[in-house]
């Protein structure tokens, strides 16, 4: 099987050591984290132009290294293949490897902020993306850092804004009072987790390392998309919301974009889920004998 990968920057790391395992050919594309901080609409917007661009011919699905986020991923769809997308609220899923260990987790420790490489080495000092307009909306938090000194902020952004934002930096650490860092087993040494460690010194909060684990990406550029874990969208469908323990499902039709095939439309979305998994099948299948044929 043959796969396209779309994936955030912050799963760098971790995607590459599991595409270079995978039994699947996995050709991937990382989009700057950014994308996070410019609101729904451009998150969206940008990641449905992802797809768009993605010659389909090749592959026999797309998958989506995003998890719901916001609801960035609201409305999106593929023409022709398959749309693969884990059940996760958000990327914190991917790193523990479960959705109910992230919920058992976020609720027996309120109040903190999560850190890992990707996090570390691609969360701080990039450029925002999209127009001055977009640009307000992004958070303060990810726009410049967790770290900034009062003077930092005064140099990079003049004594009367650097003001406001010591105050609005004020209110997110009195919000949180944890640094939990997540170490997934793909780090060179223990530099990210040093760094991680001295944040939290520095802002007074606690320190606490978890062990993370690579299985729901190891599962995702794998081919086991199984219903608990994953959603897979057929052609013309769009991946909303569900509103309970499943985070999301597909649904019927598009969401307007051009282009877009027509698909039989399967009367819920578990129905759905059943029509593209046997387009992959069949398509795995053709391939199969494609290889036998060229064999003899």
């Amino acid at each position: 099987m043959r796969i396209k990968l779309l994936a955030c920057e912050i799963f760098y790391r971790e995607f590459c050591a599991v595409v270079a395992r995978s039994v699947h050919r996995v050709d991937v594309q990382f989009l700057p984290k950014a994308l996070h901080d410019v609101g729904q609409a451009a998150m969206s917007g940008r990641l449905r132009e992802a797809i768009a661009a993605v010659d389909e011919s090749p592959y026999d699905a797309i998958a989506l290294g995003y998890g719901l986020c916001n609801n960035g991923i609201v409305g999106l769809s593929a023409r022709t293949r398959p749309l693969v997308v884990p059940r996760a609220h958000d990327c914190i899923t991917f790193f523990l490897g479960d959705k109910q260990r992230y919920h058992d987790y976020f609720f027996s420790h309120p109040g903190v902020y999560f850190k890992t490489s990707g996090w570390i080495e691609r969360g701080d000092g990039l450029q925002p993306i999209g127009s001055a307009d977009n640009r307000a909306d992004e958070s303060i938090a990810q726009r410049m850092g967790m770290l900034p000194t009062y003077d930092e902020l005064v140099e990079k952004y003049g004594p009367d804004n650097a003001q406001y934002l010591w105050q609005q930096l004020g209110q997110l650490r009195r919000n949180y009072g944890g640094l939990t860092y997540i170490a997934t087993g793909v780090e060179p040494d223990d530099r990210f987790e040093r760094q991680a460690r001295r944040e939290a010194e520095e802002l007074g909060w606690k320190f606490e390392r978890v062990a993370g684990t690579l299985e729901l990406f190891e599962a995702l550029v794998n081919g086991r998309w199984d219903d608990d874990r994953f959603l897979v969208v057929p052609p013309g469908w769009s991946i909303q919301p569900s509103f309970d323990d499943r985070i999301i499902k597909a649904s019927p039709g598009s969401s307007g974009e051009a282009g877009a095939a027509p698909a039989s439309r399967p009367t819920d979305s578990a129905a759905a889920t059943e029509a593209a998994e046997r387009m992959l099948n069949q398509n795995t299948s053709q391939d199969r004998k494609a290889e036998e044929d060229r064999g003899r």
